[in-house]
């Protein structure tokens, strides 16, 4: 380490492939939270929600859909607010997300970005979406557009997930559902197949390593300095 002068060697650890192999391998269903990003009705967010969920389903995962009617504006209620509360405990349960928001203005849309704002990076000493999958779709009203698939892909990124590969953005969604909002059998349909099915598999191959795969040097030190402070402090006090 002579040549990492800037290094605290007490926090440098080698990545140890034997560090990988779960001490128990965890045989329940994958926990699968599904956000979307709209209010209408008929809400094609919502029914390529309600369809990805049927899918997991399908691949064997447990879900849960968030309803964000109720939900009010990050800051303008206190955490303790129900829908808050209902957001953040289902954020804790999930072991993978699927986030889906219609493309509006060139963006995500509000209703999508007001749920992210909800989930802290941080409550105490857990953190709500560490560690965890996560899928993105979109729907458009137009051609195809992946801004706000691209957008949350920077999000699940700043919120410390493991955000895979493959996405679904589903263009024209008019066309893409019939009446009672099942989505029609099309490539667009077996992407959205195809993204489900990674999911579950990097849920299922990520979530008993969890929390090696985004254990930091930096948080180690700064977790060292600090019991270091305290130590200092008390032996002062004493």
């Amino acid at each position: 380490m002579s040549d990492l002068p800037n290094i605290c060697e007490k926090s440098f650890v080698i990545p140890d492939a034997r560090l990988l192999q779960p001490l128990a391998t965890s045989m329940h269903r994958p926990r699968i939270l599904l956000l979307y990003g709209s209010l209408r009705v008929r809400s094609y967010s919502r029914f390529l929600t309600i369809e990805a969920a049927r899918l997991l389903e399908a691949f064997g995962a447990e879900t849960r859909i968030f309803d964000a009617r109720g939900l009010p504006l990050p800051d303008d209620a206190p955490p303790e607010h129900l829908k808050v509360q209902e957001l953040r405990d289902l954020s804790l349960w999930s072991e993978g997300q699927v986030w889906c928001s219609p493309e509006r203005h060139g963006a995500m849309t509000g209703v999508m970005k007001s749920q992210i704002d909800w989930i802290p990076l941080s409550m105490g000493a857990v953190r709500p979406t560490q560690g965890r999958t996560l899928a993105l779709m979109q729907v458009s009203g137009g051609s195809q557009s992946f801004n706000a698939v691209n957008q949350m892909r920077v999000l699940g990124r700043w919120m410390r997930m493991i955000t895979i590969p493959n996405q679904s953005s589903v263009a024209k969604a008019y066309d893409e559902f019939d009446g009672a909002g099942r989505m029609r059998a099309s490539p667009y349909y077996d992407r959205v197949v195809d993204v489900m099915e990674e999911l579950v598999k990097f849920t299922r191959l990520t979530r008993d390593h969890s929390n090696y795969l985004v254990d930091r040097y930096s948080e180690r030190k700064e977790a060292a300095e600090d019991l270091a402070r305290r130590v200092e402090l008390t032996a002062a006090v004493d």
